[in-house]
């Protein structure tokens, strides 16, 4: 899932020194103005925007379109992929649980997932169900995601789970921060094993149908009525393209919840009173305690103190982002799905949350919109936040290109100097990684060809590179993944495995080509 990111990031831009001034709230005018100057900055086909204050939707609008092939307008009621946002129901279902005494955060997971099991046999026995939500494991960044990312590969939850015995530690157990979607998987299962429902059913049930979540649904295939919602959209070829979005139905509990303003807006509220909802706040949804374990920090994020926010401290919570910002608690998340990126975020001592959804994967066009929302309500200078981040994105794109050219022009430099071609042949056969499956190197039309078993999507041509490197070219081009694919080989210069890692410093996290290690079996 997307490097937000996908995932989730809190980290602050620095940029130069601001003076408080006294508090103006934006103006929906104001909103109209920012998010037009947005869509064109960043090239989004369609942006949505809530702004909730003291209990009440002061703010929410769609601009642009749903999808450049229908054309057909964003509105409240748009239909959004909200991404990793979906932590926060995973969190909140389990908080639920925990108020019906049917577990508890710091319980064992082997206790109710028995077939759990990580590389390191101590922790395993005391990954905890607090764990599972903390992003503290030990793994990478992204560890595992190719099960089910980029596309809905044939990995079954049960699949995932066993395979997760595979993947290597980076760090020690609980001492540093690395983003994780499996694991969220993981606690999908736990709800399902104590709850005596799926995943997807308890959120519709429990949470979104006593909140009147009535357009939102667990995943996109569980969408009753998907004629307004949105295409994902990313860039192919240079050019904006619609391209299919839809997470893999394995990793709802990590990321598969649509939804829009309309009933976000209701989630957040509840949230800003501490899990009571309804007409005069006469329901509970989860206990004070509950919610307040939350959004307690659970790991610590690196931080560097920088104006405008004088952020201090940054931390991960239960399927939130905390941090101090100008002296107030701000509570985040961000998520990302191939060509949708969304950001949900809370002021809860100003009863302030601004949402933001996108139809298209550049993470800086919904920070340009939040930053410049949040500022007016903390009394920053107005910054332009749009014109800043467009020069960070096209310094960005530009250090990336030049990297995939460079590598371009060599293959192309060799095709027309290198008379002894390389002997593919040599390298075709079927190469298996522990948790990630088999992928067979062969010869297409002439081409040697690379092609993922279990995941369809990673599929393309070989082209020679260096001695025993190859570069994969996927097929999709809306990927940005093009991948090195080293080949290692014996004392007798055989090949016997294969290694890989991504060309363009943006690929998304997701492709975490760094955990394979691929032998060849035939």
């Amino acid at each position: 899932m997307r490097k937000l990111f996908f995932a989730a990031s809190f980290a602050v831009v620095m940029l130069c020194s601001r003076s408080s001034v006294k508090a103006q709230a934006i103006t929906s005018a104001q909103i109209d103005t920012l998010v037009e100057r947005t869509l064109k900055a960043f090239d989004v086909p369609g942006i949505a925007v809530a702004v909730i204050k003291d209990g009440k939707v002061i703010h929410a609008k769609g601009y642009g379109m749903r999808s450049l092939k229908t054309m057909q307008k964003v509105d409240e009621n748009t239909l959004f992929g909200i991404a990793s946002n979906s932590k926060a129901f995973t969190s909140a279902a389990l908080g639920m649980l925990i108020d019906e005494g049917k577990l508890k955060w710091d319980d064992k997971v082997r206790d109710y997932i028995p077939a759990f099991k990580l590389y390191d046999p101590y922790v395993t026995e005391e990954f905890t169900i607090r764990d599972l939500l903390t992003h503290r494991s030990g793994l990478g960044l992204g560890a595992g995601d190719l099960m089910m990312f980029p596309d809905g590969s044939d990995f079954t939850r049960e699949d995932i789970i066993h395979n997760l015995r595979y993947l290597k530690a980076v760090s020690a157990f609980r001492t540093k921060y690395d983003y994780d979607n499996n694991l969220y998987i993981v606690a999908g299962e736990v709800i399902a094993k104590v709850s005596g429902m799926s995943w997807e059913d308890f959120i519709e049930k429990r949470i979104m149908q006593p909140m009147n979540m009535t357009g939102s649904a667990a995943s996109f295939s569980r969408v009753k009525n998907k004629t307004n919602a949105i295409d994902a959209h990313a860039p192919v070829d240079g050019k904006v393209e619609p391209i299919n979005g839809v997470l893999s139905e394995q990793a709802n509990a990590a990321g598969g919840i649509w939804s829009n303003l309309t009933d976000m807006s209701k989630w957040i509220i509840m949230q800003m009173e501490n899990g009571k909802y309804g007409e005069g706040l006469t329901k509970r949804l989860f206990s004070e305690r509950v919610h307040d374990d939350m959004w307690t920090p659970q790991t610590i994020i690196p931080v560097r103190t920088s104006p405008p926010y004088n952020v201090h401290f940054s931390s991960y919570g239960l399927g939130w982002g905390l941090s101090d910002v100008k002296g107030y608690k701000q509570v985040t998340h961000t998520g990302g799905l191939a060509g949708i990126v969304t950001q949900v975020m809370l002021f809860p001592e100003m009863k302030l949350g601004i949402i933001v959804f996108t139809n298209q994967q550049v993470g800086a066009a919904f920070t340009a919109i939040s930053n410049t929302i949040k500022d007016s309500y903390l009394g920053i200078k107005p910054s332009d936040w749009v014109t800043a981040f467009s020069d960070r994105i096209k310094a960005s794109n530009d250090n990336a290109k030049k990297i995939t050219d460079q590598i371009w022009a060599d293959i192309e430099a060799q095709q027309k100097n290198n008379t002894a071609k390389t002997d593919v042949q040599m390298f075709t056969g079927t190469y298996k990684d522990e948790w990630f499956g088999d992928v067979v190197i062969s010869i297409k039309n002439g081409k040697p060809w690379f092609d993922s078993k279990r995941s369809p999507k990673l599929s393309g041509e070989m082209l020679p590179y260096k001695g025993s490197t190859f570069i994969a070219k996927w097929i999709d081009r809306s990927m940005d993944a093009d991948a090195y694919v080293m080949f290692t080989l014996d004392a007798e210069g055989k090949p016997i495995g294969i290694k890989m890692k991504p060309i363009s410093p943006l690929t998304d996290f997701s492709f975490d080509f760094q955990d394979l290690d691929l032998k060849k079996v035939k």
